[in-house]
C-alpha cells in the first residue's frame, strides 16, 4: 500500500488510485472480488479523474458480470492454458482417446515452440495476426535443430561446422493445428472470445508425403523375408513375422497406426459381394471416431497369419492346453507381443531396423519413413489405379480436401486412360491383371499387368470367427 497515491473510494471495494513507483500520473482501480481475499488491478489509462472514475465503475460492473456466470475474472496467460490443454490431453491418452505418442508429440510442440514463441502474454491479447505470423517466426528464430556436418577422421573437432535445420512446412502445419486447438479449448473454457480463435486456412504442406514406390515396396517386401530368416532366435523371429504382417496389412487397408492399435478380433469380419468374391470388412476406431473399412481377401490371408502366431506364442506359454483354448478370443487385441498383450507401440522399434536394414528409411527429400508411410502408400497406389477421392476419403476416414492437398503429385497423366475415357481414340481396354481389387499387392508391387497369377493356397480362405482353432498356414 506504500506506493498508492491520491487514494479515492467510490464505494466499498472499489477505489481509484495513483502509483508513485511509475513516472506517468495515469489512474489506477483496485476492486475487491466477492468472498475472496483477491483484488483486481486494473490500469485506466488516463490522468483524468472523472474518466477514471467512469471507468473504474464500468470494470467494475463488468467483474460483478463475471462472477456471475462464472467467467474467470483473472486473465491467463498463453503457458497457462497451453499446459492445462496438454493436461487434458493426457487424460484422453490414459483413457485410450488418443494414443500416448501423440500426446507426447503435441507436448512437445507446446514446450519447445508455441510456448516461447508466445511467452507469457496474456492469451486474451493473442488472435489471428500473431497466428498467422508463426511460420515465419518458425522458420527464422523458432527452436530448429541443430545439426553436427561430419567432419573426415583426423579432423580437428573445431573444424566442426554445426547448421540450423530450418522446420519444415508439414511440422509447422501441425503446430498450428495445436496452437489453434489450444485457443479453441480456451473459447470453450470462456477464456477468451469465439472471435479470437484463428480461422483462417492452414498454410499448405508444400513436402511429399514420404509413400514408397512401387519398385520400393517390392525391394521392401522381398528383404523382409531375408530380415525375418536372419533373426537371431525364435522369439526375434516371432516379432519380426509380426511386424512384418503388420506392414502387409497397414498397406493394403490404409488405416491409421491408433486404428490399428485399438483393433481387436471381433472388430474383423469375412464378406461376400454380390458376385461371390470375399472381402474383409474392418470396424476401426481412433480419434474418438468409429469407421467402416474394406480390403481385399489377401488381407485376409495376413491375418489369419497373425492369428496362427498368436496360437503359438499361447502353446509356447501353456504346450498343454487344447488348440481351441489357443485361438484368440473376441475381445483380445489383433496386433500384440509375444505375451499376448497389446502391441503399444506397433512393432517401431523393428519397423525402423527393417527400413534401415533395407536402406528405405529415408524418403526422396530426406525425411525419415515410419509405419504411418504405410498408409500414405495405400493412398498413393490406390489413386494411380484410379479410385476416385471420394470413395478414398471414405475408406481412409477423411476428407476429398485433404486426399486433393497431399496426393496432389498423383497427377492426372498417371489416369488418363480414365479420365480420356469415353473420348474417340480412347475406348475401354479391358482389364487382364489378376490382381484382387484394392489391394496393394504386396507380393509383386510394380508388375506389369499379364496373365493372372495362380491363387495361392492361403488365398480366398475363410477367415476363422474369432475365438475359433484354425488349420496351419505358413509363417512366411
Amino acid at each position: 500500500m506504500a506506493f498508492l497515491l491520491d487514494i479515492n473510494e467510490l464505494k466499498p471495494g472499489l477505489i481509484i488510485f495513483r502509483r508513485k513507483d511509475v513516472k506517468h500520473h495515469n489512474w489506477y482501480c483496485r476492486i475487491k472480488i466477492a468472498d475472496e481475499d483477491r483484488y483486481k488491478t486494473i490500469s485506466l489509462k488516463t490522468d483524468d479523474i472523472n474518466k477514471a472514475k467512469s471507468k473504474a465503475f464500468y470494470h467494475d460492473a463488468d467483474t460483478l458480470f463475471r462472477l456471475e456466470h462464472k467467467v474467470p475474472i483473472f486473465d491467463k496467460s498463453f503457458a497457462e492454458v497451453a499446459k492445462e490443454y496438454s493436461t487434458i490431453q493426457k487424460a484422453a491418452a490414459e483413457a485410450g482417446q488418443i494414443t500416448m505418442g501423440r500426446w507426447s508429440i503435441v507436448d512437445s510442440y507446446i514446450r519447445l515452440h508455441l510456448i516461447p514463441y508466445t511467452g507469457n502474454h496474456q492469451i486474451t491479447l493473442l488472435g489471428e495476426e500473431k497466428w498467422r505470423a508463426y511460420p515465419h517466426w518458425r522458420k527464422n528464430e523458432g527452436g530448429n535443430r541443430p545439426r553436427e556436418k561430419k567432419r573426415p577422421k583426423g579432423a580437428a573437432a573445431e573444424t566442426t561446422e554445426v547448421k540450423l535445420t530450418p522446420a519444415k512446412d508439414g511440422t509447422i502445419r501441425h503446430e498450428m493445428m495445436v496452437f489453434r486447438a489450444i485457443m479453441n479449448y480456451a473459447a470453450g473454457k470462456q477464456y477468451i472470445r469465439e472471435s479470437q480463435v484463428p480461422r483462417a486456412k492452414m498454410p499448405k504442406d508444400t513436402g511429399r508425403r514420404e509413400e514408397f514406390t512401387p519398385q520400393e515396396y517390392k525391394e521392401l517386401h522381398t528383404y523382409a523375408r531375408k530380415w525375418i530368416k536372419e533373426s537371431s532366435h525364435g522369439y526375434s523371429e516371432w516379432h519380426r513375422t509380426m511386424a512384418y504382417n503388420f506392414m502387409l496389412v497397414m498397406t493394403n487397408t490404409g488405416m491409421r497406426t491408433m486404428e490399428a492399435q485399438n483393433l481387436r478380433w471381433r472388430d474383423v469380419d469375412l464378406r461376400t459381394d454380390k458376385h461371390g468374391r470375399h472381402f474383409v470388412c474392418i470396424n476401426v476406431r481412433g480419434k474418438g471416431k468409429f469407421r467402416e473399412l474394406v480390403a481385399a481377401n489377401n488381407v485376409a490371408t495376413y491375418l489369419e497369419r497373425i492369428r496362427e502366431l498368436f496360437i503359438e506364442a499361447h502353446q509356447q506359454r501353456k504346450p498343454k492346453a487344447p488348440r481351441d483354448e489357443l485361438s484368440p478370443k473376441p475381445e483380445d487385441f489383433v496386433f500384440t507381443t509375444n505375451k499376448g498383450k497389446q502391441a503399444m507401440s506397433l512393432y517401431n522399434s523393428l519397423i525402423s531396423d527393417l527400413l534401415e536394414k533395407s536402406k528405405l528409411l529415408y524418403g526422396p527429400n530426406g525425411s525419415q519413413r515410419s509405419s504411418y508411410c504405410f498408409r500414405h502408400t495405400y493412398a498413393t497406389f490406390r489413386l494411380k489405379e484410379g479410385l476416385d477421392v471420394y470413395f478414398l476419403a471414405k475408406q481412409m476416414g477423411t476428407s476429398v480436401q485433404m486426399i486433393e492437398e497431399y496426393y496432389g503429385h498423383i497427377t492426372p497423366a498417371k489416369n488418363a486412360e480414365r479420365i480420356l475415357q469415353g473420348i474417340p481414340g480412347w475406348e475401354p481396354i479391358a482389364e487382364v491383371s489378376g490382381e484382387a481389387p484394392g489391394s496393394v499387392n504386396a507380393d509383386g508391387a510394380g508388375k506389369p499387368a499379364g496373365k493372372p497369377r495362380a491363387k495361392k493356397k492361403s488365398e480366398g480362405k475363410d477367415l476363422p470367427a474369432a475365438g475359433k482353432a484354425s488349420g496351419p498356414t505358413r509363417r512366411h
